[in-house]
Formats: C-alpha cells, sequence, structure tokens
C-alpha cells in the first residue's frame, strides 16, 4: 500500500468518456506549446538530464526504513499510474519500462505555488514526467521523491485502461503496448523469450556453432510440408514464397563446409492459427556434421534445459497457472510404431496396408487426412492414441518414410526414417533428423512429392533443383533440428502462443 492507495476505479471509460478524455488532454497540450514557446522541441522536451532509473533507486534504496531520508538527490522520468491531488500535496506513482515503480511527492513547501498548481492543472494518469528530488522514504515507507523540480516529458492524449482490471485477452494482443503498461506478466513474458534467445546462442556457442541468416524470400518453398505465403517481385517479375524452413539454405552451408550451423528468424505458413500455432512465428534450426539425431536430441535436450534455468534458476519452471514443471533429467525416447501398437492393441507397421489402417481410423472416429498416404494416417492414429498420454517431456522416435522426405531412412527398421518429434506440455516442440545426404534418393524423394503436389497436395515439396546441386558436391553425414521459439516460451512458461509473440496477427 501506498501513500497515494485509493481505490480502484468501478469501470473501463466509455467511448464518450475517452472522447471528452482526449479533448480535455489535448487542451493541455496546446497549453504546454504556449508555455514552451521560445523552446525547441515543441510541446515535449527533446532530452532531459535523467541521473537515476527507477529500477536503480529501488536497488539501491528499496530498504530504507519508514520516514528516512538519503540526503540523495536524483533526477527521474516514468510514466504516472497513479495519481492524488490534495490541498498542498500531490502523490503520483511513476513507473519506468520495467514495471518497477517509484513515489513522487509535490508538496508546496519544495516547489511553490505556480508550480503545484501547474502540476494539478497539467498532469494526467500516463503522462511521462521528469522529477527532480531527495530521495526518502514516506511516513508510510514508500520510497519516494520528494520533488523539487518537475516538467512533463510526453503527454498521454489517451487515458490509460484501468490499471487494477484485468484486460481480456483479446485487448492484451491487439494492444500489446497497453498490456505491458499495465501488465507485470506482458513485460516478464518479453524479459523471459530474451533470456531463452541469449541462452540458445550461449549454449550453441559453447559447442562451436556458428549462427548464420538465410533468404525469407525464396524461389520456391521447400524445407518443411506446409503451405506458403506467395508475393510477387516487381523488380524479378516472378512470384515468391515467404519462407516456410530455413532447411535448404542451411544445408547448403553444411555443403560448404560450416559444419556446425544454427539460425534464429522468422517462418510463415498459410495455416490455420490456433492456440500452438501462428501464421507467422519465430524458428531455430540447427545442423551438425558427423552426428545423427540421438546426437541432436541430446543437443536439443541440452537447449532446452539451459533455457529453463536461464529465464527460471532452474529445470523445474512454473507456468502461469502456478503449476511446475520438470523439464530435466534424460528425456525418454519411445518408438512411434510400437507406442502406437501398444495403445490400439493391435501391431500397426511400416507394412500395415492403407486399407486396414483406414479401418481402425473409422472405427477410432478419426478424420482420414486428405491426399492420404500410409504416413499420413499413421501419425493421425498415434496423435489420437498416444499424445494425449504423454506427460514428461518425450521424443517420439522413427516416423513413416513416406511423410519424411529429407531425412534419412533407419538404418536397421526397414520402413521408417530416423526422426524424431519432441513432445513437451502436450504439443510439438520440436524436430530432429538424421538428415539425408544422398543426393540420389533426395530426387526419388522430390519426385514422389512432386507427384503428390499434382494430386492437389499443397503442402507437398517441389524439386529443388539448386538445393540437389548442392548435395551433389557432397555433404557429410548430419544431424539437424528445429524447434519453435514460441512454443518453447510456451514450455517455459505455460501461456499460449499468443501471448510469447510481443505482436501477434490477429484480424
Amino acid at each position: 500500500m501506498t501513500d497515494s492507495a485509493a481505490p480502484a476505479p468501478a469501470n473501463e471509460p466509455t467511448e464518450d468518456d475517452v472522447f471528452e478524455q482526449k479533448a480535455v488532454r489535448l487542451a493541455k497540450r496546446e497549453q504546454l506549446i504556449a508555455e514552451r514557446a521560445d523552446a525547441a522541441g515543441g510541446a515535449y522536451p527533446v532530452t532531459l538530464p535523467v541521473t537515476d532509473t527507477i529500477p536503480e533507486l529501488r536497488e539501491r534504496y528499496g530498504d530504507l526504513e519508514a520516514g528516512a531520508e538519503t540526503g540523495v538527490t536524483a533526477a527521474v522520468a516514468g510514466r504516472v499510474v497513479f495519481s492524488r491531488n490534495t490541498g498542498k500535496l500531490c502523490f503520483a506513482s511513476l513507473q519506468s519500462g520495467d514495471g518497477s515503480r517509484i513515489q513522487a511527492m509535490v508538496s508546496l513547501a519544495n516547489v511553490g505555488e505556480e508550480s503545484l498548481r501547474a502540476w494539478k492543472e497539467l498532469v494526467d494518469l500516463g503522462d511521462h514526467v521528469y522529477v527532480t528530488g531527495g530521495v526518502i522514504s514516506s511516513r508510510r515507507g514508500e520510497l519516494s521523491i520528494m520533488v523539487t523540480d518537475w516538467q512533463i516529458a510526453s503527454k498521454a492524449i489517451l487515458p490509460l485502461p484501468n490499471m487494477y482490471a484485468e484486460l481480456s485477452e483479446e485487448s492484451r494482443v491487439r494492444s500489446r503496448f497497453l498490456d505491458l503498461i499495465v501488465r507485470d506478466q506482458a513485460r516478464e513474458t518479453v524479459v523471459a523469450r530474451s533470456k531463452v534467445n541469449a541462452s540458445l546462442r550461449t549454449t550453441f556457442a559453447s559447442r562451436g556453432f556458428i549462427e548464420v541468416e538465410t533468404p525469407m524470400l525464396q524461389v520456391q518453398h521447400g524445407g518443411a510440408s506446409a503451405r506458403p505465403f506467395v508475393t510477387r517481385s516487381n523488380a524479378f517479375d516472378a512470384d515468391l514464397f515467404l519462407r516456410i524452413a530455413p532447411e535448404l539454405y542451411l544445408k547448403r552451408a553444411v555443403v560448404g563446409g560450416i559444419d556446425r550451423v544454427f539460425e534464429i528468424n522468422r517462418n510463415f505458413r498459410n495455416e490455420g492459427a490456433d492456440s500452438t500455432h501462428s501464421p507467422e512465428f519465430a524458428m531455430l534450426e540447427a545442423y551438425q556434421a558427423y552426428t545423427d539425431y540421438n546426437g541432436i536430441a541430446d543437443l536439443t535436450q541440452a537447449l532446452i534445459q539451459d533455457a529453463a534455468v536461464a529465464v527460471a534458476g532452474s529445470t523445474t519452471v512454473t507456468w502461469a497457472d502456478g503449476t511446475e514443471y520438470d523439464l530435466g533429467g534424460d528425456w525418454e525416447r519411445l518408438s512411434m510404431y510400437e507406442s502406437l501398437s501398444a495403445a490400439a492393441g493391435r501391431e500397426i507397421t511400416p507394412e500395415t496396408p492403407l486399407d486396414e489402417l483406414r479401418d481402425i481410423a473409422q472405427a477410432e472416429g478419426v478424420e482420414e487426412p486428405p491426399h492420404v498416404i500410409h504416413g499420413k494416417l499413421v501419425e493421425e492414429l498415434w496423435e489420437h492414441f498416444v499424445k494425449g498420454g504423454l506427460t514428461r517431456p518425450t521424443f517420439v522416435m522413427d516416423f513413416p518414410l513416406d511423410t519424411s522426405p529429407l531425412v534419412r531412412e533407419h538404418r536397421s527398421i526397414p520402413g521408417v526414417v530416423e526422426k524424431w518429434d519432441l513432445y513437451v506440455r502436450g504439443f510439438e516442440l520440436a524436430t530432429g533428423y538424421s538428415e539425408l545426404v544422398d543426393p540420389v534418393i533426395q530426387r526419388e524423394r522430390f519426385v514422389e512429392q512432386a507427384k503428390l503436389a499434382a494430386r492437389g497436395d499443397v503442402e507437398a515439396m517441389r524439386i529443388d533443383e539448386e538445393f540437389l546441386r548442392a548435395l551433389e558436391h557432397g555433404m557429410p553425414p548430419t544431424g539437424g533440428m528445429g524447434m519453435g521459439i514460441d512454443r518453447l516460451l510456451m514450455a517455459i512458461t505455460g501461456l499460449g502462443i499468443r501471448e510469447t509473440i510481443l505482436f501477434p496477427l490477429v484480424k
């Protein structure tokens, strides 16, 4: 409780209230312009001599006893998020970008009658103000600035939302700037994402990886099975695709001798949006020569666990709803076909006929995917029977060959490839391969994909001659992985994807 505490407003301002407040605030802006007629920068100063930040002052003097004075003068700036004006003493809570607050106390004795009157007339909630004064602890123990001089740094023309009421999810994602002002969790998620990205880069650097950037505009889409966005280049007079994955370019880098390479950047997939999918998302992909999907699984586990420690201080993270989730230890590696067979109560193998899989799907009420092939239906059945029972982080190993055109065939199990998907919190977080490096087999796989595309499968890959030409110059045995950064934040924070993306796409 601060000296300026007061009951929260009961309701958000109506549209009429906002219109009226905007008019009043614009008039105050005009007054500021008139008062600053001889100063540069219009209504607001270009810069201000801030000596300390609010977080620094709280770190330094947060433990002051009630009523104590430091003898230190500080000049700070912040947004007014609470204000109470009385006769000879005004209180305001100033908030910094990280949510830290300090109280400003504007008294008649310290600023004079004219300055106090100007504060009461001109300062509104949402304004950025600059104050100078002594650092003290108020009678109630609130760290404060006893103001001797002040200035409006920037005026809020529109009022803030109710600082004491929860914004709806729709309001949060549509007006993230307001969300960041009023909600601690929003700011903490931005910080967590920054820590995750820094941790990923540190882990890669410790293992000798090099970070690169690859094209987002591509002459044809590839590297994943997904529907692309199509755009038009006037300069090249050609259709281009927003990339769905950086894979085929990163593999070119491996061919060129960058044996350990990674990229963190944006991918675009013209597909549905839900609690785990966004049309635009941040993606990590990495490739390491002379390892396989087992080595890449070890790397992925280390990347995620290091990121959890960077955010939460431990591999046991606490989600937004208070649930604790353990990301520590070595994660189980589960065979797709074996786990599906056990859950379905009958043996299902790469040789199981498509008609038999269809019968199982129909009996279970599993919808048959479009352009159905063996592998697609196996994966649908696995999600139906097995996925919901996974609680701990789990690598699901050895996928059907016909759904994995860029993956090496399993070294000992016919009909599957050396691919895993990592499931955390009930969703797919990452995928990893023993990469297919034989250009002859890769061309055959591309041809099969092209046949699917010709039958109308918009997610099927096309034949990429430039990528094949790179492979024909020799690519070493390689393991590769891809992981959604947004989903990694979901795994660590327990939030939905629209909360982990700072500015998600909304209609």
